[in-house]
């Protein structure tokens, strides 16, 4: 682990950074106007694993800041990030910084409110010890840091402590997502309509680290999705499992080539009952 006070300036830097990369994505308002969607021909729009799995200038300009602040205060942590891969640095300390300058780019492009800018950071032992999401748009910051408490804060207000979800399942709303391929999309769609049988409703916001910090505050119950990305996680459930939240992170990084279930709090089913049955860790 790490010792009290250099956890915190690790905190103040994974702040400073999502900061940064937050900044960017406000500069989506002059971009488009009143919400609206960008223009499909501009801010390089492209697309990735399908045609609504899209990237834009955004993200790379976000990460690009991201990466900066982190390399400046910390040259010798490997940092790991969604558009620009995992570095190479010379004499690692074996921290590891985990990053997604931009969860949520379909809302994004879309003019939908949801998104913003995640950084968490594991430890050389593995565990991961924070996390920072920052969303733009709703003018909201949630944070933590092992053993320092999970706190958030809107519109610059006073900082509030996170108590995670109260009440009964039955009468909670489950969050979840869905990916791209046809295929699992399918599967995901039957998974999920076995979990809604415990709670009272389902919301799909489309950017798991918002949803995650949600459900530390309480504003959603549970969590689940399936063949989501390290850095999707990373930030969210260092925030949530320092509330008290169940977490279980998914066994690889790499939800693509090997996806595995994102669980964060109780969803009213073990885990042997999920479709596809979760990897054993």
């Amino acid at each position: 682990m790490t010792d009290t006070d250099l956890l915190k300036k690790l905190l103040g830097i994974a702040h400073e950074a999502a900061a940064a990369g937050a900044a960017v994505l406000a500069e989506r308002d002059a971009a488009a106007p009143a919400g609206q969607p960008l223009d499909r021909n501009g801010h390089g729009i492209t697309t990735k694993s399908s045609e609504s799995d899209f990237v834009t200038d955004f993200d790379k300009r976000a990460e690009d800041e991201v990466r900066s602040v982190i390399s400046r205060h910390r040259p010798h942590d490997v940092i790991s990030g969604e558009e620009h891969g995992t570095t190479d640095v010379p004499d690692p300390t074996g921290y590891r910084w985990s990053i997604d300058p931009l969860d949520g780019t379909t809302n994004f492009v879309r003019g939908i409110v949801y998104y913003g800018t995640s950084v968490g950071l594991q430890a050389p032992d593995g565990q991961w010890i924070a996390g920072v999401v920052v969303a733009p748009a709703i003018k909201k910051e949630w944070w933590a840091a092992k053993g320092l408490g999970a706190f958030t804060t809107r519109n610059g207000s006073d900082p509030v402590q996170l108590t995670g979800p109260q009440g009964a399942i039955s009468s909670g709303i489950l969050a979840t997502g869905f990916g791209y391929d046809p295929e699992r999309k399918a599967q995901q769609v039957r998974s999920v309509a076995t979990m809604n049988d415990y709670f009272g409703n389902i919301r799909r916001l489309g950017a798991a680290a918002l949803d995650i910090c949600m459900v530390a505050e309480g504003t959603q119950d549970a969590y689940a999705e399936y063949g989501i990305q390290e850095h999707d996680w990373a930030a969210g459930a260092v925030i949530a499992e320092e509330v008290g939240v169940p977490v279980r992170r998914p066994a690889s990084a790499d939800g693509a080539t090997a996806p595995d279930w994102c669980i964060i709090g109780n969803i009213g089913m073990t885990l042997n009952e999920l479709e596809p049955t979760p990897t054993q860790v």
